[in-house]
């Protein structure tokens, strides 16, 4: 018989160490990205983004390849949402706006089986060829849930006492703009990042895996507040490696 696939990401924190993740829905840049050595997680966006339920087979089997973990952004915390991510194939769910305690568990509803959850009694492509698979994948699937209102910063205290979410990441957008007015489309605000450090710091000291949305100018800044998940960009990389390149023909051509 078969094991059940390790989850990579889900390891990693447990370990205490960092993990990248990064959008993508093409399964040819997947393999690309999974090439490279670089990448923990595949960010699949169903929130935002442009992925279809139709597409997360393939894009998870990329990822296996890999050792990838793949993870699913549903549009929102519904159990059979989150269920049905997994059942394709995901190995981590992340919801949107997780604002209470009950909010929280409604997520462990949906993505473990009993006796931490409730999510149906259905196999998964993870589960093919695994023996006991309902009884293991508990173990390895990955919850994560999003802190991005200022409702959720006021109720943290009581959320943390949720057991079964493995990761709760502080995300800005959402978190400036329900701020209040002033701080629409001011991400970066420094009182934005004020409340983003010291709301990760006490998810650390309560024991849970947090992150955020990071890059050069802060990733270091979220490592030493606790944060060891973070969703990056990989196209401004893209763009700034090219720009430079063309730089320097630029330079070499006077």
């Amino acid at each position: 018989m078969i094991e059940i696939r390790k989850n990579r990401a889900k390891q990693k924190l447990k370990n205490g160490e960092t993990v990248i993740a990064v959008s993508c829905t093409d399964t040819d840049m997947v393999d690309f990205l999974g090439s490279t050595g670089t990448v923990d997680v595949i960010w699949v966006e169903m929130e935002h983004g442009e992925a279809t339920w139709s597409q997360i087979s393939d894009i998870t089997r990329a990822c296996d390849l890999w050792g990838m973990t793949s993870l699913v952004r549903v549009n929102n915390n519904d159990p059979w949402l989150v269920g049905r991510a997994l059942d394709r194939g995901a190995q981590a769910v992340v919801v949107p706006h997780v604002n209470t305690k009950k909010e929280a568990e409604r997520l462990v509803r949906g993505g473990k089986y009993t006796p931490k959850g409730s999510r149906g009694m259905f196999t998964s492509r993870q589960g093919l060829g695994v023996e006991d698979y309902i009884t293991k994948a508990n173990e390895e699937i990955m919850l994560l849930a999003l802190i991005e209102d200022v409702i959720a910063i006021e109720n943290l205290q009581e959320i943390l006492t949720v057991k079964g979410v493995d990761c709760f990441m502080v995300v800005p957008g959402d978190l400036s703009q329900s701020m209040g007015p002033e701080y629409l489309g001011k991400p970066s605000h420094p009182d934005v990042e004020e409340v983003i450090e010291s709301s990760m710091k006490e998810i650390a000291a309560a024991g849970y895996s947090t992150g955020s949305t990071a890059g050069d100018n802060n990733i270091e800044r979220w490592v030493s507040a606790g944060g060891r998940m973070f969703l990056c960009s990989f196209q401004g990389y893209i763009e700034s490696g090219l720009s430079n390149l063309k730089n320097k023909a630029k330079r070499a051509e006077s």
